[in-house]
């Protein structure tokens, strides 16, 4: 069976609270089970982390036990080289999510230094973005697995 870890940065733990009109009105717990009710032939796991050295932690973790990841780094994405290496040096295929459109906010949230390292980046979709992450994701293991036995 597939695995993907679904990780989620600083300040996700609070959705449902925080900003509820940029992010919705959904816990993350909400949003990890909606995201789970669309997969039946995928494992995916959840991690969620304030802290910048833990999501490092997880990313190198998951190279040895998952076939990607779908990351959200909050606001770590516009600063965190960190990440950005971590994700560079695993070899996964990492998609990036936001919930919101990083592209119709403030300034400073329209640069990803994470994007250029991610297979891919879904924004402004709201929760339904992870699921598209993580169905286009599953998508490029498919079909990486199936060329590393043609």
């Amino acid at each position: 069976m597939m695995k993907i870890l679904v990780i989620n940065g600083p300040n996700l733990n609070l959705l449902g609270e925080r900003k509820p009109d940029v992010y919705g009105h959904r816990s993350l717990d909400d949003i990890n089970a909606f995201i789970s009710d669309y997969f039946k032939r995928v494992r995916l796991d959840f991690f969620q982390s304030n802290h910048e050295g833990a999501i490092v932690d997880k990313i190198q973790e998951a190279r040895r036990l998952y076939d990607g990841i779908v990351i959200n780094p909050g606001a770590l994405t516009h600063y965190s080289y960190a990440i950005r290496d971590a994700i560079e040096s695993i070899d996964l295929p990492v998609a990036e999510v936001h919930i919101s459109n990083i592209f119709n906010r403030e300034s400073f949230r329209n640069k990803s230094v994470i994007s250029a390292v991610c297979v891919g980046t879904v924004s402004g979709f709201g929760a339904y973005g992870y699921v598209m992450a993580a169905q286009a994701l599953a998508h490029q293991i498919k079909r990486r697995k199936n060329a590393k036995t043609d």
